[in-house]
């Protein structure tokens, strides 16, 4: 933040790795001014990324925060320079203290208790401290309820499903109800590898003096040590992804979601891939690209969803090629992933196939919403046991394919082709807005693509922390009313709220595909698409079989070149 007058004496040095600085557009050399006569001589390097977005000049939120460590930027400062703190470097700190805030909303529910060795002892959970501590997460009860306690191999193991009373429950069609591993296959891998290591430590336990921590304990602290990391390469790709706007992926590393949800389940590992895909292919790089959506999907189902975006997009520029083979890859990175799962244990392989087919409307779905506040009973009433809602998975797929219509016909006949980033984030909102579960480690999701998709910082936050505050009136309505929770309307209203916001981002989202000159990435023309590889810049090239309705709406707008300055000067107040 300091300021250098061009007066000053400045060693040739290079520019630090990660500074980023673009020395295409807005890079200048300065020369002396006209009678001015320096102290010194000028040094022989005065490189200064230009073109970099500078927060605390033109943001509202990041002037006022840079008050706190000495006010804005200079006006003559050379952008870039830093050696040390470099954004990248900045926001790493800024995730890692997030990261903590994280744990420690998790920490009640991870005090040790019982005696004997670490795999007799457990976590405190009792009184329904998961839930008025808010400190609940899925990967501590997982470890009994997944067999992993015993060291069992997913998917080969299996339970059976009990009632209140201990007894066997039987599903609708008569058969005991036996349950698998529910996670697709590399997060279940995830869980065992984990499992193992926790394992080893109780081990250790018994043969060195170190601390005893209930194993359980121990295996949530090493699946969160991964999930951090994960979380951190999310923030580093939407760095990279971010091009001349890199700040904005401050936003991912200081968001108020982390603090509740990044511990909750294992999403982040997904997240992680999802963009590292995202940024393989702004990097022209397809292959590896459709390598990480494949491995995201063996993690969760979400990553399949940019393949959407590439295609509509490939169709608009005729670049199908580069996206045929991303989608190759993610085909095959998944059947190696998962072939061998589903050869040797094919029923709990598909646990998690079947797990989504019958569940009902989540707890976080519009559908339990209007449920909630008009009495609907719902599109399946009086299903038995494990029967799959049939009609609701049909109004669900049906909603969110007519929403793909939606942003593919906005893709192809905008006048300006849209950036891949605001396309996938408005295929992963909507599919979470038209789902039937919103669990709340889902809004992870969305983190990283609003933020490339709408980098204005005060609606992102208000987003963000509307979404983190419905972790509070859900913990407190599954605590119960009769124990001085919150009924179930203080949830669901929060739950519409949430739900609001993120149709409004998606508002704005499609308002400047219509109107390019409202989007901040785009810089007024200056740039195209920092995330959109083969796209970057590409004339629009539609096949001959495309019907006129869909084609662009009018010839594209041409974006200037590299270094040519707009006609007004940009002042972003977001």
């Amino acid at each position: 933040m300091s300021e250098r007058r061009e007066s000053e004496v400045i060693s040739p040095t290079p520019l630090a790795e990660d500074a980023s600085p673009a020395p295409q557009a807005g890079v200048v050399s300065p020369a002396p001014l006209a009678g001015v006569v320096s102290p010194a001589p000028l040094a022989g390097d005065l490189r200064s990324a230009d073109d970099r977005d500078l927060p605390s000049r033109t943001d509202t939120i990041g002037a006022a925060l840079s008050n706190v460590i000495g006010g804005p930027v200079g006006r003559h400062a050379l952008i870039g320079r830093q050696r040390f703190l470099t954004p990248l470097r900045v926001m790493f700190l800024i995730a890692l203290v997030f990261l903590a805030l994280g744990y420690s909303t998790k920490a009640a529910c991870l005090q040790t208790t019982g005696t004997g060795t670490a795999d007799q002892r457990v976590a405190n959970w009792d009184n329904n401290r998961a839930y008025y501590q808010l400190c609940y997460s899925d990967t501590v009860p997982l470890y009994t309820a997944e067999l992993l306690n015993q060291g069992k191999f997913p998917y080969k193991s299996s339970w059976i499903e009990k009632d209140a009373v201990g007894e066997p429950r039987i599903q609708y069609d008569g058969n005991i109800a036996v349950r698998y591993m529910e996670y697709p296959v590399l997060t279940g891998i995830y869980q065992y590898v984990s499992m193992a290591l926790a394992k080893t430590y109780t081990a250790l336990t018994k043969l060195v003096s170190i601390p005893v921590i209930a194993e359980v304990v121990m295996f949530f602290n090493i699946s969160a040590f991964g999930l951090a990391l994960a979380w951190l390469v999310t923030v580093w790709a939407t760095a990279q992804l971010a091009g001349r706007r890199v700040w904005d992926a401050a936003l991912v590393a200081a968001s108020p979601l982390v603090i509740f949800q990044i511990f909750t389940n294992f999403d982040a590992l997904a997240t992680a891939c999802a963009v590292g895909a995202l940024l393989a292919w702004a990097r022209r790089r397809p292959v590896l690209a459709g390598v990480l959506i494949g491995a995201g999907v063996a993690l969760k189902l979400y990553p399949l969803l940019l393949l959407g975006p590439l295609l509509v997009l490939g169709v608009r520029t005729g670049r199908l090629r580069e996206v045929g083979r991303t989608a190759l890859a993610a085909v095959v990175t998944w059947l190696i992933v998962n072939l061998p799962v589903m050869v040797l244990f094919p029923r709990g392989w598909s646990e998690f196939f079947r797990l989504n087919t019958r569940r009902g409307d989540d707890m976080d779905s519009l559908y339990n919403v209007v449920k909630s506040f008009t009495g609907w009973r719902g599109f399946d009433p009086d299903l038995g046991f494990w029967q799959p809602p049939t009609v609701l998975n049909t109004v669900s797929a049906v909603f969110f394919g007519s929403c793909c219509i939606a942003i593919a016909y906005i893709a192809l006949t905008a006048k300006q082709r849209p950036r891949l980033a605001q396309l996938a984030f408005l295929v992963v909102a909507t599919f979470l807005l038209t789902n039937k579960v919103w669990s709340p480690q889902f809004s992870l999701w969305l983190v990283p693509l609003a933020v490339l998709a709408l980098p204005h910082r005060r609606i992102l936050l208000a987003w963000m922390t509307i979404d983190a505050l419905v972790w509070i009136p859900r913990m407190m309505y599954l605590y119960g009313e009769q124990n001085r929770g919150l009924p179930e309307q203080w949830f669901t209203a929060t739950v519409l709220v949430r739900d609001i916001a993120v149709i409004a981002m998606c508002a704005l989202v499609i308002r400047q595909i219509y109107r390019p000159k409202l989007d901040l990435v785009r810089w007024r023309g200056r740039v195209d698409d920092p995330s959109g590889g083969v796209f970057d810049r590409a004339p629009d090239d539609p096949p001959h079989w495309l019907p006129d309705w869909l084609r662009p709406s009018a010839a594209r707008v041409r974006v200037a070149p590299a270094g040519v300055a707009p006609s007004e000067p940009e002042l972003s107040r977001q």
